[in-house]
């Protein structure tokens, strides 16, 4: 049986070089109440770290060996059924790590753990702006009985930001979501403005933040078709190849301090969802924090000695 409170990303192939040493710190935050619609997404971090394990080394695209990287998995904290309560919790648990300028990358749960994560954020970095990848806005005051549930979880951030916040992918909002978008001056690139050709919309979101970005990822924010394992999924949202672009951009263009996944559910008989969403975190580890890697992460192609054959070094 596993214990799933010593799981760690990428298994026991990868090492983890503990707190002090690391330079990305995963942060599992398995939480979910009071859910709209589908369930599981408590069980997401789980479910991710498990899939990670299954993953191949090097990042196909920068050839970055992401085990190299310094990676640390936190022990996921007990966290209290009052969301107000699990929400500073999550603070704390956050602000430990960013603090010492460590990349934070965390594992929902449900989007309010954002809440928390990005208040810790914007207690250490003055000018924090958020890029959200969603299918949908998540600002309303209250639901579901709290100020502190996943569909109040952008209205909190907006509150707390004093950069921009950047909604990407929106394509379900309510009235109430709508007058927030329009009082606070949001301009959402909506699912229906992203052309599958054309990548200029990636031009629109990076020109909109400020240097320094917190980059918070509801699943449901990517098309059914790529995860369709996530409580509230939207038909026509990102393709896993725009998600990887726009990642791409941002952690070339901007400094990226933390970003969390959220929103994962488990569907029984297919691994798909779990394994994408473990997947997309490789990609902000190399992309984030990866940026500056010392020579020995990296694979070339060495030069062809006969013509015949191709090896391959580690330089």
């Amino acid at each position: 049986m596993i214990d799933k409170r010593s799981l760690h990303f990428g298994g026991v192939d990868v090492p983890d070089v503990g707190f002090e040493a690391a330079r990305i710190v995963i942060l599992p935050l398995p939480y979910e109440r009071a859910p709209s619609y589908g369930t599981g997404s408590q069980e997401g971090p789980e479910y991710l770290l498990q899939a990670s394990a299954q993953l191949e080394r090097l990042d196909e695209e920068t050839l970055i060996d992401w085990t190299t990287l310094g990676l640390h998995t936190r022990t996921p904290p007990f966290l209290s059924h009052d969301p107000q309560t699990a929400v500073d919790q999550i603070h704390t648990q956050a602000r430990k790590v960013l603090e010492t300028g460590k990349f934070l990358l965390s594992l929902g749960g449900d989007h309010a753990v954002s809440i928390g994560l990005v208040r810790a954020a914007a207690e250490i970095y003055e000018n924090l702006g958020v890029l959200q990848i969603d299918a949908h806005a998540d600002l309303r005051n209250e639901w579901n009985g709290s100020r502190f549930n996943h569909a109040c979880a952008m209205r909190r951030v907006v509150e707390m930001v004093r950069g921009d916040v950047v909604p990407v992918g929106i394509r379900s909002f309510s009235p109430e979501d709508y007058e927030v978008m329009q009082h606070c001056g949001l301009h959402p690139v909506y699912a229906h403005e992203i052309d599958p050709l054309d990548d200029t919309w990636i031009d629109r979101v990076i020109d909109r933040l400020p240097e320094t970005v917190y980059l918070t990822l509801d699943l449901d924010g990517l098309d059914p078709s790529v995860i369709p394992g996530t409580g509230t999924p939207e038909p026509g949202g990102l393709s896993y190849r725009q998600a990887v672009r726009l990642i791409q951009r941002l952690g070339r263009d901007r400094r990226v301090v933390a970003s969390d996944i959220t929103e994962l559910a488990k569907i029984e008989g297919t691994q798909v969802s779990e394994l994408a969403a473990a997947k997309l975190a490789t990609k902000m580890m190399v992309n984030f924090a990866g940026s500056q890697v010392s020579e020995d992460t990296a694979v070339k192609p060495a030069a062809k000695s006969n013509g015949m054959s191709q090896e391959y070094v580690l330089i």
